[in-house]
């Protein structure tokens, strides 16, 4: 089959919808399928096509975190992307890149199918000033339940995606495809004891506290503040466990004077941005993977965390409540309040170095199924199934 997958940002970029499509090409390439990433470059001046990229002219926007912005339409675009032939169009995000995925799918009359990552409702206040989050919501569900609509099969990585989908109405079912993550980077036998005593040397953490990360970039959305307010009201400095806050962004300064203003800035490192092929190491002297965030539909980072054996603890999430993601006792545990939070934290810390191990094992298995040939294997399911489905509407 060929495939044309359309997504803003791609490779050297690292986020997680890149990531997401860079495993999925891949296991699409070693299933012998051909692969067309289109993709906005802010570094050309024309289209090109080179390694399986089409590189598409586009503009720098500070706005949204440095990535190019491409018009959603080319002729010249268009005409390569013709010449590729593409089975189906799989467009991962929603502006230029993506419109212009919906633009080639109707004109080449190939089905479309439409990843929705990013509940978007928790990221308005990006582009918009509260006094406007209203009039902007009911605007960006009007622009959503368009892209729905026009799609072929939907999918998404969490049953938040349906939710969504149903809220701003779109009636279809959404293929829930869970992401994954590239296991090998992140075996723990891979990762050096150097290498991970050289990070808890740089950040001055001592060899007998244990430390819990989170991973993402620094936004309201991730409830990183809700983390800090926990930790000050339940943890102390004897416990002897720390939190380790890795990535960067917008509100990365003002998450640290908060940290300050609590008095926990003596148990929690921030690391700023880290780039994505130096993060191994960085997971691997932790010892639980944490997060207070309710916005993701099912984290990478979260995923690449639990590849290198760190358990989750994970705030309770109603709308992921029947996912197993996060099973207790088997990958993580659950919390709901600070309490339950200190109380996980301390039941990880308490087990015997036997215990420990079996659990990371635990962990470690929990992910097995979420490398690229499983994420390849779902994703060419929903392609066959929007291809039947093409089919049907024609011949009607």
């Amino acid at each position: 089959m060929r495939i044309a997958l359309f997504t803003e940002t791609y490779l050297p970029h690292i986020n997680g919808v890149v990531t997401h499509v860079k495993i999925l090409r891949d296991g699409l390439l070693q299933q012998g399928h051909e692969v067309l990433v289109v993709t906005a470059d802010y570094n050309t001046h024309h289209h090109y096509t080179e390694g399986g990229i089409l590189h598409c002219p586009a503009i720098k926007s500070k706005r949204f975190y440095g990535y190019g912005v491409a018009s959603p339409f080319s002729r010249r675009r268009l005409k390569l992307i013709g010449e590729f032939r593409p089975d189906i169009i799989h467009i991962h995000n929603e502006f230029g890149i993506g419109l212009s995925g919906i633009f080639a799918a109707k004109q080449l009359h190939v089905p479309l199918v439409y990843t929705l990552h990013t509940m978007y409702d928790d990221y308005l206040y990006y582009v918009a000033p509260r006094h406007l989050l209203r009039a902007v919501k009911k605007l960006s569900h009007d622009y959503f339940r368009l892209l729905g609509n026009a799609a072929t099969e939907l999918t998404g990585p969490s049953p938040k995606c349906q939710e969504y989908f149903q809220q701003i109405g779109v009636k279809k079912d959404v293929n829930v495809i869970p992401n994954a993550v590239e296991l090998d980077d992140f075996s723990p036998e891979k990762i050096s004891p150097e290498n991970k005593a050289a990070f808890r040397r740089r950040y001055n953490i001592p060899d007998d506290v244990m430390l819990a990360c989170f991973v993402g970039r620094l936004g309201h959305e991730k409830s990183v503040d809700v983390l800090l307010d926990y930790w000050a009201k339940t943890i102390r400095p004897k416990d002897k466990i720390m939190l380790c806050v890795i990535g960067g962004g917008p509100v990365q300064q003002e998450l640290e004077q908060q940290a300050k203003a609590l008095g926990i800035d003596s148990m929690v490192v921030f690391t700023g941005a880290v780039a994505h092929d130096q993060m191994p190491p960085y997971y691997a002297s932790c010892d639980v993977y944490i997060t207070a965030s309710l916005s993701d539909t099912n984290s990478i980072s979260m995923l690449e965390g639990m590849a290198t054996g760190l358990p989750v603890l994970r705030r309770y999430d109603a709308l992921n409540e029947n996912v197993d993601q996060v099973r207790n006792g088997v990958n993580g545990y659950i919390f709901d309040s600070p309490e339950e939070m200190a109380a996980q934290l301390r039941r990880i810390k308490n087990l015997s170095p036997e215990q420990l191990s079996i659990l990371k094992a635990s962990v470690i298995e929990s992910v097995r199924r979420s490398g690229a040939q499983a994420l390849a294997n779902y994703t060419f399911s929903v392609y066959r199934k929007a291809m039947e489905g093409k089919s049907g509407m024609i011949r009607k």
